[in-house]
């Protein structure tokens, strides 16, 4: 064995007490650490020949990159939808990279990790009061969630037209609808083979509205003259966190043939909200459901899961089958993960949630999504009465779509943003919403507080009087 490894082994603990203790104290600071720091462009290096070990390695890393990192999992990272990571959370984080499992299969010759996630997808489909006729897993983001659910889709799709494009390819375009997909949707379909650009866009409400006109949804499907599609539709939208009308569109399903797939990646977690769980009303018709775990069930990335309708299992496996790899078995007979997502190897992406879960319950994760809806409308409530800033759309959920006030160009609007956000207190992101340059807070984090919000309240009004 290599000199180092085998000292490395040798004081393993030591290595391992020493990295967490520098966890931990990230997690103690982490409310006074920046939102955001200036980082140089990467640097040309070299790999040393020999090496160092793990404890030069750990000094070199505290040297260099330790004061860089943000505190993206604080209180005040208001950006991208980016949720915290509760403490059991990172309990069973820890431990799913120690034990290092590839979860596969629920039974015969392997680990456990697999039945964790088979449990774990129940315990979400409680979380959410779906039924349990969904197939589950977990993946690493909303996109490869949005991929999974639309490759099944195709597939099903396909077989409408009859042709296993599993096996044979795309032949001639496939329809897809929506209104206001999220990029990562978007993304998917090129990634499918089939082309970002033949959505069928259709019309949206209008004004501070994202979600579908019903009634353009009915005339492009009357275009298509019974042909089969794929329905795309928002369970929160990016800007505004706007529903389509889930009801009315289960009652479309009655007469037409589609898939429908709904993107919730965190406006599913509206269901936990007696105020706003309406908006949700119906989704559990829906054939496929993204949802993204490091948002609001607050656990690290690379937790996303996917619920595809069991009624699609075999679509499902044509769609992912290692087709040319006999030593798995049937695929219908003997479930394996290999075969029904698009990963063969896998992170025991399952245990942080299964963590979360236990500790907390629906209460706990409850209490999360009302007290930052609570603190969104606050700062919503700010921004309305300022004479600073005016919303561009209504608070809905737990975003807060706003500009400045009055005649504000991109160039004033980002030099606030800019501004703002090297204060290192907080962090939002820029938007355009009906044309207009602004800027999107998003509120999912576990650790914020009122007080929170009233400090970065403070922090806008002085910065809009500084520029």
């Amino acid at each position: 064995m290599n000199n180092l490894l085998k000292q490395d082994l040798d004081e393993i603990h030591d290595l391992m007490n020493s990295t967490l203790r520098e966890g931990l104290n990230y997690l103690d600071q982490i409310n006074e650490l920046p939102t955001s720091v200036k980082v140089e462009g990467s640097q040309s290096v070299n790999l040393d020949e020999l090496g160092m070990g793990g404890k030069k390695a750990l000094s070199e890393f505290n040297q260099r990159f330790k004061s860089l990192m943000v505190a993206s999992t604080g209180p005040r990272y208001w950006g991208f939808v980016t949720g915290g990571a509760t403490p059991a959370a990172l309990m069973g984080d820890v431990l799913a990279t120690i034990y290092d499992q590839n979860t596969q299969t629920d039974k015969g010759h392997g680990d456990v990790s697999a039945l964790i996630e088979f449990e774990t997808i129940q315990l979400l489909l409680d979380l959410f009061d779906l039924p349990k006729d969904y197939l589950g897993g977990f993946v690493t983001g909303a996109t490869m969630s949005n991929f999974s659910c639309l490759a099944v889709g195709r597939q099903w799709l396909g077989k409408q037209k009859g042709i296993d494009i599993a096996k044979e390819g795309i032949s001639g375009q496939l329809k897809v609808l929506a209104a206001t997909p999220h990029s990562s949707a978007i993304k998917s379909l090129a990634m499918l083979g089939m082309g970002s650009a033949n959505l069928i866009k259709v019309g949206t409400l209008g004004g501070t509205r994202e979600a579908i006109d019903m009634e353009d949804l009915k005339h492009k499907i009357d275009d298509l003259n019974g042909e089969p599609f794929i329905l795309i539709t928002s369970g929160g939208t990016v800007n505004t966190v706007d529903f389509d009308d889930f009801e009315a569109i289960a009652q479309l399903r009655k007469k037409h043939n589609f898939w429908w797939h709904i993107d919730a990646a965190f406006g599913g977690f509206a269901v936990l909200s007696p105020a706003h769980d309406f908006l949700l009303k119906g989704w559990e018709h829906a054939d496929s459901l993204t949802i993204d775990g490091h948002k609001w069930l607050n656990v690290p990335y690379e937790s996303a899961f996917f619920f595809i309708k069991e009624k699609h299992k075999l679509s499902q496996v044509e769609a992912f089958q290692n087709s040319n790899a006999p030593y798995l078995g049937d695929p219908l007979d003997n479930f394996n993960y290999l075969n029904f997502l698009p990963e063969n190897s896998r992170r025991f992406k399952a245990l942080a949630a299964w963590f979360t879960l236990k500790a907390y319950g629906k209460e706990g994760h409850k209490e999360i999504i009302t007290r930052n809806i609570k603190q969104t409308q606050q700062l919503g409530s700010f921004v309305e009465n300022s004479k600073h800033f005016e919303l561009l759309a209504p608070v809905r959920l737990n975003t807060v779509c706003f500009t400045l006030r009055g005649e504000s160009d991109a160039a004033r609007v980002n030099k606030f943003l800019n501004e703002l956000n090297d204060t290192g207190k907080v962090f939002m992101t820029p938007t355009v919403f009906n044309g207009r340059s602004g800027i999107r807070a998003a509120l999912v984090n576990w650790r914020t507080t009122d007080e929170d919000v009233l400090l970065v309240w403070q922090l806008m009004q002085q910065t809009f009087e500084g520029i």
